[in-house]
């Protein structure tokens, strides 16, 4: 489950921009192989009275925490691998913005601790899995 949470100033984003990146979002990783359900974006409009980036107000900034909980990075390389495809999809998006201030982290969460509509989601790659995301809904298994 990536959860995409965006923090940002006035302006940086109008309601169709969210919605176009929100479906974006979902559709690289429906094409990584997960559930487009799994995938949850939220965006938090900050004042630039309540945004800082070295102690100091920002006029434009988005700050994007992403919380991946289905799937893993092993290794180094893969976490770059990851880091660099978050990247390329967020370039788009905030590279037309002059000045704008951006980054993002990604935190990997157990999945022990994860649940969708009080369900254990299945095992990643799983036949169960496969009919979430054939079905783009949990059902119980």
């Amino acid at each position: 489950m990536p959860l995409w949470t965006f923090h940002h100033t006035p302006g940086v984003f109008s309601a169709d921009e969210k919605h176009r990146l929100a479906a974006s979002v979902a559709d690289h990783y429906e094409k990584a192989g997960l559930p487009r359900f799994y995938v949850v974006t939220l965006f938090h409009e900050t004042r630039p009275e309540d945004f800082y980036v070295g102690g100091e107000p920002t006029p434009a900034g988005v700050r994007i925490t992403i919380d991946h909980i289905a799937r893993r990075n092993p290794d180094r390389d893969s976490r770059r691998r990851t880091a660099r495809w978050i990247k390329d999809m967020l370039q788009p998006h905030l590279e037309r913005h002059d000045g704008l201030h951006w980054e993002f982290h990604v935190d990997e969460t157990s999945e022990e601790l994860w649940m969708i509509n009080g369900l254990v989601p299945p095992p990643g790659g799983s036949d169960t899995e496969r009919l979430w995301a054939e079905e783009n809904r949990a059902t119980a298994y």
